[in-house]
């Protein structure tokens, strides 16, 4: 029996909506547990907040701290980086009014008109390095071109070493001269 059919089934006996409702009101205690939680967990995140070192040189962060290190545990109270309310509408106003500036001032802005030689529109970016490597490109050349290139890439770069995708809308990708020209000499 395929779902449709089972499905097609129970629609067609007696008390079907209902039938469908009552696992939800079955649970309803568990959600009305749950919105609970939800409202008193910012009186649950002001707990203090413990740092301390073990005996191993582990740092841990806890708001419970075993009892042989609770001599060394340093501890703060982070309620005292809770915004009050007043602090709070404050910084909310502020958010208003820059988005409104924002809104202002992209409306507002004018759309600078810039030509090409082929007509009206925006001039294709120009990557970095603009010079090409072909096969009479001296090393010296070769060497200052992949620098520039790797120059480039430099702020693209991830804290890995992985390259982010917009660098390669900005800058050109030269291999290494090495194979080509040796290791480089100063």
């Amino acid at each position: 029996m395929t779902h449709l059919t089972f499905l097609l089934r129970q629609i067609q006996q007696p008390g079907f909506p209902f039938e469908l409702v009552k696992p939800l009101l079955a649970r309803w205690p568990v959600a009305l547990m749950a919105v609970m939680l939800g409202l008193l967990s910012p009186m649950a995140r002001s707990a203090p907040i413990c740092r301390w070192v073990d005996k191993n040189g582990q740092s841990h962060m806890s708001d419970a701290v075993p009892d042989k290190y609770k001599q060394v545990a340093t501890c703060s109270d982070s309620r005292q980086y809770e915004l009050s309310p007043q602090q709070t509408r404050d910084a909310e106003q502020r958010l208003t009014e820059l988005k409104a500036r924002a809104r202002q001032n992209t409306a507002a802005a004018p759309i600078p008109a810039v030509s090409s030689a082929t007509g009206t529109g925006p001039l294709p970016r120009v990557k970095r390095p603009t010079e090409v490597i072909t096969d009479t490109t001296d090393c010296q050349t070769r060497w200052r071109i992949y620098d520039e290139s790797v120059d480039c890439f430099g702020p693209y770069r991830t804290t890995r070493g992985a390259t982010k995708p917009e660098g390669y809308d900005v800058c050109n990708e030269i291999p290494s001269p090495e194979l080509k020209c040796g290791p480089r000499r100063n």
